[in-house]
C-alpha cells in the first residue's frame, strides 16, 4: 500500500485511532486528509499492517505513528495479546512518540524522528537510507534474531535489554509477558510497563506519568522520581520506587507499591505493614541490606482487618469487595 500526503498527518497507522471511543477524534472509517491520488481511511493502513504487509508513506508524518501497532485490541473485540505485524515506511521525518505501546512489526524512516519516542529500539537496517526500529517487547519476548541493536545493548543469554542511547522513551516493556530484564540508563517518558504480565524493568532515573499503570504482573522499579497517577489499575505485580508525585494506585485492584519516602494514595489503597517477604523483594530486587529494604513503606489494599470483640478478644475479619 502506498500514501503521498501533502502535509504531515498524525495518528497514521494508531491501531487505536487515536481513542476514538473516548473523544470521537477520529472513526477508523475516516478518510486520511491531504492524500494525493488516494482515498485510504485510517483503518485501512491498520489493515494492511495486520496482514503482514507493507505501507509506505511519502511525507513527513505527524504525531503517535504506529500506536499500539501489532496489538488485537481488547477494545474491538481482540484478545489484546500481541498479533504479528508488517513493516511501515515513512520517506520523510517524524513528530513525537513513535511506537508507543508498539510490540511487533518494523518502522522505517528516511528522515529525523522528534522524541520522545515509544516502545521501540533501533536496530541495523536491512533497507539502505532507512533506519529501522523494533519493538523492545518483541525483542525480549523473541530475541533480536540475527539484527544488531544501535547503540543499545542485549544479552541472550540472561534476557537482559540495556538501554543507555540517550533517548527519551515512554510505555517501555508495553504488554510484555515474558521473563526478561529492561534496564533504562536514563529518565523515561509515560506509561512505563503498561500492561506488563512479566519481567522486570529497573529505570536508574526519573519516570514519566502512569508508571505501572495497568500493570498486570511483574516488577517495575525507579530509581528516582515517579510522575502522576503510578500504579493506576494496577491488577498483580510489584511496584518499587524512591517517590512519587500526586497520588498513586488509583482504581488498583491488587498488586504491590514500596516507595522510600512516604507517598500519597487514593482509594481503596492505604499504606500496609512490611513483611519479611517484603524487604526480601527489595533486597532482591536493589541489592540493600535487610534494614534499609524494611525501611521502605508498602502500599495495597487491605484484604483483612483485625476487630475487637465486646468480650476483649480479636477476630481477623475479611473485607469485602
Amino acid at each position: 500500500m502506498f500514501l503521498t500526503l501533502k502535509e504531515p498527518v498524525d495518528n497514521l497507522c494508531d491501531y487505536t485511532y487515536n481513542f476514538a471511543w473516548q473523544g470521537n477524534k477520529l472513526r477508523p472509517g475516516s478518510i486520511i486528509p491531504s492524500q494525493e491520488g488516494t482515498g485510504y481511511a485510517y483503518k485501512d493502513l491498520v489493515d494492511e499492517l495486520r496482514k503482514g504487509k507493507e505501507v509506505h508513506i511519502t511525507a513527513n508524518a505527524g504525531k503517535r505513528l504506529g500506536y499500539s501497532m501489532g496489538v488485537d485490541l481488547a477494545h474491538f473485540g481482540g484478545t489484546g495479546a500481541p498479533e504479528n505485524a508488517g513493516k511501515l515506511f515513512i520517506d520523510g521525518s517524524v513528530s513525537s512518540e513513535m511506537g508507543m505501546g508498539m510490540v511487533s512489526g518494523a518502522i522505517y524512516v528516511k528522515g529525523s524522528i522528534e522524541g520522545p519516542i515509544g516502545n521501540i529500539v533501533e536496530v541495523a537496517s536491512d533497507q539502505p537510507g532507512y533506519r529501522k526500529f523494533r519493538s523492545i517487547t518483541d525483542i525480549l519476548c523473541k530475541g533480536p534474531g540475527k539484527e544488531i541493536l544501535i547503540k543499545n545493548n542485549y544479552d541472550e543469554k540472561k534476557k537482559h535489554l540495556l538501554l543507555d542511547d540517550g533517548m527519551l522513551r515512554g510505555t517501555v516493556a508495553a504488554r510484555c509477558d515474558c521473563e526478561a530484564l529492561v534496564t533504562v540508563e536514563g529518565d523515561v517518558y509515560n506509561g512505563t510497563g503498561l500492561l506488563m504480565k512479566k519481567g522486570t524493568v529497573h529505570v536508574n532515573g526519573n519516570a514519566g506519568m502512569n508508571t505501572g499503570a495497568h500493570l498486570g504482573g511483574g516488577v517495575v522499579i525507579v530509581e528516582g522520581e515517579a510522575g502522576e497517577f503510578a500504579g493506576a489499575y494496577m491488577k498483580k505485580g510489584a511496584l518499587i520506587l524512591r517517590q512519587a508525585r500526586g497520588f498513586v494506585g488509583a482504581n488498583m485492584k491488587d498488586g504491590l507499591i514500596f516507595a522510600k519516602k512516604k507517598i500519597k494514595t487514593a482509594p481503596p489503597v492505604e499504606e500496609l505493614a512490611m513483611a519479611q517477604d517484603d524487604g526480601n523483594l527489595i533486597m532482591r530486587y536493589l541489592g540493600l541490606g535487610h534494614v534499609e529494604a524494611m525501611g521502605y513503606h508498602k502500599y495495597g489494599i487491605m484484604r483483612e482487618r483485625f476487630v475487637r470483640m465486646r468480650d476483649g478478644s480479636v477476630v481477623v475479619r475479611k473485607i469485602e469487595e
